[in-house]
């Protein structure tokens, strides 16, 4: 399947809704957290496999600010799953060339949290392959009233004009204001719905839904997911007959 995919189409940026470690572990009769252990080979695989195609970022969305609402056994074995992930996986960001990055309310997460994000996002800052950016802590809603809030600043700071606000400036005051907005968005699980996950960047992306949960999905699942990328027409509002070739953003 990966020898079908056509390279000089490869999107720049895909998102991924990481999701179905809970109901996987429920089908091996195991508690949710041996899901959470068990989706690191799928966060590991995926990450390779975009790596060796040229995917310039790769955006995880791997705890939202609605997760804290789950019990608080699960939470705390979460955060120090992501740990100790964290700090085994630095050296295979460094083989792959693959600089780390996160994007929401960080300063949420526990310290040692924090303190192993910090340390591994400079370990591999220099690395100028691939950006893995983490969602931590993060919902699209958040996002953007934060943003409306440091607009809302600068205007009445006077940094600002009101006249001057339009897509590509508000797009500066979001946690992602460095990477392009996602060509491709997946959802692992069966479920079909993005989940409060970047809802301004989304907004042209191409979607994919696929029954396979998180634990399962490998390189040949994104494979999957590319192709039927490519085999469709982005059209950005217009028609197909304005379309003479397709467009990425």
């Amino acid at each position: 399947m990966k020898d079908l995919i056509n390279r000089e189409r490869i999107p720049k940026h895909i998102a991924v809704i990481m999701d179905g470690n809970g109901r996987w572990a429920q089908q091996q009769g195991a508690k949710r957290i041996f899901g959470h252990r068990n989706a690191i080979k799928s966060v590991r695989e995926v990450s390779e496999g975009c790596a060796e195609l040229g995917v310039e970022f790769l955006t995880l969305y791997a705890f939202s600010t609605e997760n804290w609402n789950r019990p608080r056994q699960e939470v705390n074995a979460l955060m120090q799953l992501l740990i100790k992930t964290i700090r085994k996986e630095v050296p295979t960001l460094q083989k792959n060339n693959i600089r780390l990055a996160t994007i929401g309310k960080i300063d949420s997460l526990p310290d040692g949290c924090q303190d192993s994000l910090r340390e591994a996002i400079q370990e591999t800052a220099q690395n100028d392959g691939m950006t893995l950016t983490l969602a931590l802590s993060y919902s699209g809603r958040w996002e953007i009233i934060n943003a409306v809030k440091a607009l809302a600043h600068d205007i009445k700071d006077g940094k600002l004009e009101v006249e001057n606000i339009d897509d590509k400036l508000f797009s500066n005051y979001l946690n992602t204001k460095s990477v392009p907005d996602p060509e491709l968005m997946i959802r692992t699980s069966g479920e079909q719905r993005i989940s409060n996950f970047l809802l301004w960047q989304l907004a042209y992306s191409e979607l994919f839904f696929t029954d396979v949960l998180w634990p399962d999905f490998r390189k040949k699942h994104l494979h999957e997911a590319l192709l039927a990328f490519q085999n469709r027409e982005r059209r950005f509002g217009k028609t197909s007959a304005q379309v003479v070739e397709p467009i990425s953003v």
